[in-house]
């Protein structure tokens, strides 16, 4: 499956959620959303460009998981594209003891609430992190996701395929704080980590 995606800074995740609801979207998920990267200690997963995720969606009533497998990343007509296979996890705790009997480790740790909607076949993602800015990814087909863009509210300039290292660089710049992806403040400087998001 491929994925092909934009995202933006949001300036006001009520107002943009208001405004997806309006024109009917559908909540589909709302709450904590943590992701677990892994890769082994010379860092050739990140230097190939790929991730190896352990995703865990986690609300007060319902928790999936999930584990991710992407690609090299690609910039087709302004958009982030890359291959993407993911599969359910029954026992994530068993699976975390494989993948680490393997040689791999936690390289990176993203810990955030979010709101997830489905309108018009794309999936609307509102993420609100510890400290950063809040972000929007619209992830489908580029005819659909420029329709949801517009229904949003937003100017269309804000949304671009850069990688979420790119927002937390920016992020750092302006305001001289570290951007902080995980409640467990395990996540260095931007500058240190590169998360391909």
């Amino acid at each position: 499956m491929l994925e092909v995606e934009l995202k933006s800074v949001v300036d006001d995740v009520r107002l943009r959620r208001s405004a997806v609801e309006a024109a009917g979207g559908k909540l589909v998920y709302e709450g904590r959303l943590l992701d677990l990267r892994y890769d082994v200690p010379d860092r050739s997963l990140m230097m190939r460009d790929h991730v190896l995720r352990l995703r865990v969606y986690e609300s007060a009533n319902s928790r999936k998981v999930l584990l991710d497998w992407k690609g090299e990343t690609r910039y087709e007509d302004g958009y982030k594209v890359r291959e993407e296979l993911s599969t359910p996890v029954d026992d994530p705790e068993v699976l975390r003891q494989i993948v680490e009997r393997l040689g791999y480790v936690v390289t990176t740790e993203i810990d955030r609430q979010i709101a997830q909607y489905e309108l018009d076949g794309v999936t609307v993602r509102f993420e609100e992190y510890p400290e950063m800015d809040a972000l929007v990814e619209v992830e489908g087909e580029p005819e659909a996701i420029e329709r949801v863009i517009s229904l949003i509210g937003m100017p269309r300039t804000g949304f671009t395929s850069e990688r979420l290292l790119d927002f937390m660089i920016r992020y750092e710049a302006r305001t001289g704080r570290r951007a902080v992806l995980s409640r467990n403040e395990q996540q260095p400087s931007a500058f240190s980590h590169r998360p391909s998001a």
